[in-house]
């Protein structure tokens, strides 16, 4: 696989890390909050986690997915933040535009990172350096001071990544491609983006403990622990190869989950957070051009009960088709599981394909009485998107904390801003 890569001999990637992203936001927007510890929440309840935190906060040992129970013991000045994603959204976007003024973003990696490649002339060490300072003056003057990032600069964007992490806050790492080896050996193996608990159970499992022992494997041996390719890939990768990204797949699936405020558990006022979410899903689906043949249902119970289940249908892109699907999962869900109360709910929609892709039926298509609903929905959409959220809507949504339902953020996604509007 490496017939064609070599070694990448010099600086070619830069990568900004945001720190503490969606809790320096909020301190941001609120200067009060700058200096304090902070937590990010879903729900203003104390049985939640954190979704971020603050450095403040993370010096009493509270991180992402501390029980806010928990974290209110470890500091009891804690302050508690609901999230809002369309703002973290909206900085993002200023954020990121920011940086392109100093150097073209090559890959938007999450909502708070991205890889950008070096031209020739910023390749030097000093001059890469140079360049990322300009970048975090850039963020602090026109986006905030309380907006800080750590960058790492390395051969390929999988070591400028890792040198990212290895300085926070507001850090600034080089990994020089001559100096690799004894950069990274003193880190631990989970240090290294793509290891998590279970991938170190396995090195381990395979007499791997530290990143020396894996940096001396072959690339076979490390393609043989992982099972996959991506064991060779990453081998590369540590190595300072270049290796280009595999082809983003089409989209799988589109859904959207919520775990309920407790106002909302009952199964009645649930069914009206699902259905909501079903018709945020179905938006996403015609925005996209997409159909769909499948709905999946998923919810969980608060003593831990699951029940999900998926059915099938001839492909569509129609809410009102979709919502009867629904129905239909719902009241299956609500004879087995006979559940008192529901803690979260997720819906999604499977079995995708292109529009383009699509043959229409050749009796259904053309009776009008069918064409309607569909022409329904996309009139909805168009006026959502026009005069803004729930400007029209099937059916009803309960009112929720943070006055959105089912639009978040999440690791490997990052919601366009147009989902906060239908």
């Amino acid at each position: 696989m490496t017939e064609n890569f070599h070694p990448v001999p010099y600086l070619d990637y830069l990568f900004v890390d945001l720190n503490s992203y969606f809790a320096s936001v909020e301190q941001q927007e609120n200067p009060d909050l700058i200096g304090k510890p902070v937590a990010v929440v879903p729900m203003m309840t104390r049985s939640t986690c954190a979704i971020a935190a603050s450095y403040e906060a993370k010096a009493y040992g509270i991180k992402t997915g501390t029980k806010i129970y928990d974290a209110l013991k470890l500091c009891p000045d804690l302050i508690c933040v609901l999230a809002r994603h369309d703002v973290y959204i909206h900085y993002h976007h200023h954020i990121f535009k920011e940086v392109e003024r100093h150097i073209h973003v090559s890959k938007i990696c999450s909502v708070d990172e991205a890889a950008c490649k070096l031209s020739k002339q910023d390749r030097p060490k000093d001059k890469a350096i140079a360049l990322a300072e300009q970048i975090k003056k850039g963020i602090a003057r026109n986006i905030g001071s309380a907006m800080k990032c750590s960058i790492g600069i390395a051969p390929n964007a999988f070591l400028a990544k890792i040198a990212s992490d290895m300085q926070k806050p507001n850090g600034l790492t080089v990994l020089e491609p001559s100096a690799l080896k004894p950069a990274l050996c003193h880190l631990a193996l989970r240090d290294l983006t793509g290891i998590n608990y279970n991938m170190e159970r396995r090195l381990n499992r395979a007499g791997v403990y530290t990143v020396e022992d894996f940096w001396n494997l072959s690339p076979k041996h490390a393609r043989q622990i992982w099972r996959s390719v991506e064991g060779e890939r990453f081998w590369y990768k540590l190595h300072g190869y270049d290796i280009p990204d595999r082809p983003v797949q089409q989209k799988r699936v589109i859904g959207h989950s919520r775990m309920l405020d407790p106002q909302h558990r009952q199964p009645d006022s649930t069914y009206l957070v699902t259905r909501y979410l079903l018709n945020k899903a179905a938006a996403r689906l015609r925005r996209y051009e997409m159909y769909s043949g499948c709905l999946y249902l998923s919810v969980r119970t608060p003593d831990r009960r699951r029940w999900a289940k998926d059915r099938s249908f001839a492909k569509t892109q129609d809410s009102f088709r979709l919502l009867q699907t629904l129905d239909h999962l719902w009241n299956e869900m609500l004879q087995q599981l006979r559940p008192y109360q529901l803690l979260k709910v997720s819906v999604s929609l499977v079995d995708l394909e292109g529009a383009h892709k699509i043959t229409p039926d050749l009796f259904e298509d053309y009776r009008p009485a069918q064409k309607a609903p569909h022409r329904l929905s996309q009139t909805i959409d168009s006026l959502n998107q026009k005069y803004g959220s729930k400007t029209v809507m099937i059916g009803t949504c309960p009112k929720t904390h943070a006055g959105y339902v089912g639009t978040k953020i999440a690791f490997n996604r990052i919601p366009e801003l147009e989902e906060f509007n239908e």
